[in-house]
């Protein structure tokens, strides 16, 4: 659960209470791919079970579960099919389809074709962080992020949020952490990152299983090379590769996040709680790492309509 992170910043005023939130989610169930259908998309239970809860609240965390589904219609057989009706329009005809005749024969093999196809299914965990105003979605792309937010957008009335945006970008603060050698309080910098220079060249030097703290790097940023990921932990718990967009990628829970667990811990119930437990802790500190929040009008909102918290809240 939550391999990868995109986090999004939920705006002011929005409220909901979790059945309302079922029912709105009821109103697109996800439904699998008609016969010239190429794709579907909609909400499954969570947990797995049929008829079960799209939407489930795990220690005041709701979390909630968009499948996908597409038809896989393969480019060079689609082109053959176009060939083939083309030859046929020729041998009766005596001619050869012009650019929009060809254009609907394409049509046309498709809708012959779809059903055939086989289909590839995927689903992405999302969780609603209510008290931090956060929105997580478990995916690195940001195609699928969007596509998501849209179907939350529409389904949830008043809901509106925005990319997560820090005072600093992650692609400077990273660059300054590998330059000085000094990641921020509480993170590590581990043995992996990408580095791309911002000239025509685009030159890209990767290092994966190697130390960082070299003086290569160093030289290769103060040759104009720019981080675009940078493998961290934080707090010895929860390992991850930062992107220059502020996503999480390879999100990994360390062995001592499970220390005091036994083997029958496991379950729907407790991953969610250790992850959003986890997760929770880890946002703020890495708002925080990165100069604070609010450089975008929501940011800024979100940061001033916060309450005080004590140190040991979770944001």
């Amino acid at each position: 659960m939550f391999k990868n992170m995109i986090v999004y910043r939920i705006a002011p005023g929005w409220q909901a209470e979790l059945a309302a939130l079922e029912e709105a989610l009821a109103k697109a169930p996800f439904q699998e791919c008609g016969a010239t259908q190429e794709k579907s998309s909609g909400w499954v239970p969570p947990r797995g079970e049929a008829h079960g809860l799209l939407a489930e609240s795990v220690g005041g965390q709701w979390v909630l579960r968009f499948m996908t589904e597409a038809k896989m219609l393969p480019g060079t057989v689609l082109a053959r099919k176009v060939k083939e009706k083309a030859a046929q329009i020729e041998q009766q005809t005596g001619r050869k389809p012009g650019k929009k005749e060809t254009k609907e024969l394409k049509d046309e093999a498709k809708l012959d074709l779809l059903p055939m196809a086989f289909t590839k299914q995927g689903s992405t965990w999302v969780w609603i962080d209510r008290e931090a105003r956060l929105l997580v979605l478990d995916t690195g792309a940001q195609g699928r992020a969007d596509e998501i937010v849209t179907a939350l957008v529409e389904a949830l009335p008043g809901l509106s949020v925005a990319l997560l945006d820090t005072q600093t970008s992650a692609q400077a603060a990273m660059a300054h952490w590998l330059k000085e050698q000094e990641p921020p309080a509480g993170f590590s910098i581990d043995r992996e990152c990408e580095l791309k220079a911002a000239d025509e060249s685009k030159a890209v030097v990767r290092y994966a299983r190697h130390p960082l703290d070299i003086e290569e790097v160093q030289a290769h940023i103060q040759a104009g090379k720019l981080p675009t990921k940078l493998a961290m932990t934080w707090d010895d718990r929860v390992s991850f590769v930062l992107t220059e967009g502020l996503q999480l990628k390879k999100v990994a829970f360390l062995d001592t996040v499970f220390e005091g667990q036994g083997q029958d811990d496991g379950g729907f119930d407790a991953d969610v709680a250790i992850a959003t437990g986890e997760l929770s802790k880890l946002i703020p500190d890495l708002i925080e790492a990165l100069g604070g929040e609010g450089r975008t009008e929501l940011g800024a909102a979100a940061a001033s309509a916060a309450p005080a918290q004590d140190d040991d809240a979770p944001f």
